[in-house]
């Protein structure tokens, strides 16, 4: 898949009216690489909590809230995926995916600790691991889900969802019985949402992994445990209709779901809204891993700092500050075993980080209100003398603004902590990129750079 990297006229366009579910159901598939699944899982479920809704009778507003909360169920996903490698010493990425398979009891808890902990590792320090899990198994448990439900919530705020929304992910993990967690909801406490979400996220799992039979047969055998009698009794209803699991097996589901109720509420989308959605998924990235927190955010201001030395207009700005602060979208596909791994990468690691520009630009591709600045995503890796990745451009083929997020996510990558090494200072940073002006950067974006933050320090002083 190639994106030509060039800049449309795009950036220059006005808010338009718009379905907000053509931005947020393609981003949900950054949602689904974090988590394993396979795509279109947040999308799939989607289709299976609104129908569920409205086959118990959810309508209106709360059908809508209801199918928000099952698109982005996940957005918290990323935020313990760094905690679970250094736990488990697993790819966070598999570990996540089969996880979902267990059905909460001892047995199948313990199982799956011996099967996926420290299968790489000396035995030794996978003995040590798993001793660790067994003797702090339920705090271990609670931190990781309350990080991921409470990172979730937050991001829904910042993506202005309403408070039903927000409830309804940070309730995800909750269990009809009290078992669940992060608060130990029963019952009623815990909002219809979240366990619609956690019901039409078993469905999808086992429907998906061994079909129709093995995904009615799950939700059965955790009525009254994991769900509300009464949400399977639904689940049951629609499972004798042919038609409902053909839409599931459609390779078009995602238009089958922009035609259901929800998704047809069309809204005026700010630019303001679309700057907060960037921010928003941005947040998602950044969680992934401590080594990368906030380097979209601070990208981005070294972005706008060149751009404004530049002579950028201030919409063209705006635009390319979207570009910066989701060029890594791409990493939520790539495991924490890579990213945090503080030694030389091996070749199937190496060719993984190789992947993650084109599985960002893939994604921001299919979203019109983004589609402009996927090539900034498939493009920041590229170097001037055709030796980056993953295309291998050179030269002209790469655009300016293009050229701008390289020079700015290098030097944040390189004055930034890392896992196998500390930050670089400031003035040596620019001493190396310079020594590369012409074959890796442009040089009037790196100068650009260099007086722009000569001019923040001054400004601060």
């Amino acid at each position: 898949m190639t994106f030509q990297l060039f800049i449309s006229d795009a950036r220059n366009s006005p808010s338009a009216t718009m379905r907000m579910s053509e931005i947020l159901a393609p981003l949900s598939h950054a949602l689904d690489m974090t988590e394993g699944q396979a795509p279109g899982h947040c999308i799939r479920c989607a289709y299976i909590g609104t129908r569920i809704g409205q086959e118990v009778g959810i309508t209106g507003d709360a059908l809508n809230d209801l199918y928000y909360t099952l698109l982005l169920k996940d957005l918290g996903c990323s935020s313990n995926a760094a905690r679970i490698c250094a736990l488990y010493l697993a790819d966070d990425i598999s570990f996540k995916r089969d996880f979902k398979t267990v059905d909460g009891s001892l047995s199948s808890a313990l199982r799956f600790v011996f099967a996926k902990t420290g299968l790489e590792s000396g035995l030794s320090e996978r003995f040590r691991a798993i001793v660790n899990i067994m003797q702090n198994g339920g705090e271990i448990s609670q931190e990781l889900i309350e990080t991921r439900c409470q990172r979730g919530a937050e991001i829904a705020a910042k993506m202005r969802f309403s408070k039903v929304v927000q409830a309804g992910i940070m309730a995800l993990d909750e269990h009809w019985d009290g078992s669940g967690k992060p608060a130990g909801l029963k019952g009623h406490e815990i909002p219809r949402e979240a366990n619609i979400a956690l019901l039409a996220q078993v469905v999808d799992i086992f429907h998906q992994g061994d079909g129709r039979d093995a995904a009615l047969q799950e939700v059965r055998s955790r009525t009254g445990r994991w769900f509300d009698p009464d949400l399977v009794a639904a689940m049951e209803r629609l499972g004798r209709d042919a038609g409902f699991w053909a839409d599931l097996k459609d390779p078009h589901i995602e238009d089958v779901v922009f035609q259901l109720p929800p998704a047809l509420n069309e809204a005026h989308v700010t630019e303001g809204f679309l700057d907060d959605v960037a921010a928003a998924f941005s947040d998602v990235v950044d969680a992934k891993s401590p080594f990368t927190a906030d380097h979209s955010g601070r990208v981005t201001l070294y972005t706008d700092m060149i751009a404004e030395e530049m002579g950028l207009a201030a919409g063209h700005r705006r635009w390319l500050r979207r570009g910066a602060l989701l060029h890594d979208l791409g990493k939520l596909g790539v495991s924490n075993q890579v990213l945090d791994k503080p030694a030389k990468l091996n070749a199937t690691e190496w060719q993984s980080v190789r992947h993650h520009p084109t599985n960002g630009a893939r994604v921001l591709s299919q979203i019109d209100a983004f589609a402009d600045i996927a090539p900034i995503a498939h493009g920041h890796h590229e170097k001037l003398s055709g030796k980056g990745y993953p295309l291998g451009l050179s030269g002209e083929e790469i655009s300016l603004e293009v050229r701008m997020v390289s020079v700015a996510d290098v030097f944040d990558a390189l004055s930034a902590e890392r896992p196998y090494r500390g930050p670089i200072p400031i003035a040596d940073v620019f001493k190396m990129m310079r020594e590369e002006v012409g074959t890796a950067f442009d040089g009037d974006c790196l100068n650009a750079l260099e007086s722009g933050m000569a001019r923040f320090s001054r400004t601060r002083h």
